[in-house]
């Protein structure tokens, strides 16, 4: 179970191989609801080492607020959201873990870390910045493209993927 998910983050080079490094954590198997078994990293120390972000997430009523008026709603979900921001190479081994086989690091940011909902809300706030609020609203990894008018709605859709695009932002078929 824990190799397969290894060999699946190595072959999406979500993670790498790592030599050495000071912050070396354990994988931990946790059940999930449905009895499946979900693997996991234990980031405590990092997190606790880590100052905290404070980039605020929108306000979930104003979303649903500004929502009115629009005869045209899409919402789009990230896919793998998080694991879309990448890690930059000189802090890499500091979210390293050890596996039987090896240690690794990720290259990319993995959901577990304490900042990553707002590393990843700011993100989409910079991306979308000229948008939001008029026809594009964002929540983490949650995209909502609305229309004042139904005409309107498909070249709204566009030009929110055209940025998709441009920002190389990849969303849940």
């Amino acid at each position: 179970m824990v190799k397969k998910e290894i060999e699946k983050l190595l072959e999406v080079k979500f993670i790498r191989p790592i030599d050495y490094s000071e912050w070396m954590e354990n994988v931990v198997l946790v059940k999930k609801p449905t009895g499946e078994i979900r693997v996991c990293i234990d980031f405590r120390a990092l997190n606790k080492a880590c100052p905290k972000d404070d980039f605020l997430l929108p306000n979930i009523d104003m979303i649903i607020d500004s929502l009115a008026g629009y005869e045209m709603l899409s919402f789009m979900d990230g896919f793998s959201g998080y694991n879309q921001i990448k890690i930059k190479e000189s802090d890499q081994h500091k979210i390293a873990f050890k596996t039987p086989w090896g240690k690794v690091c990720y290259k990319v940011m993995p959901f577990v870390l304490k900042n990553a909902r707002a590393t990843y809300q700011r993100a989409m706030t910079a991306m979308f910045h000229d948008f939001i609020h008029k026809t594009v609203e964002v929540y983490v990894d949650d995209i909502l493209v609305k229309s004042k008018k139904k005409e309107d709605h498909m070249n709204d859709i566009k030009v929110a993927f055209d940025r998709m695009r441009q920002y190389k932002l990849r969303i849940k078929p």
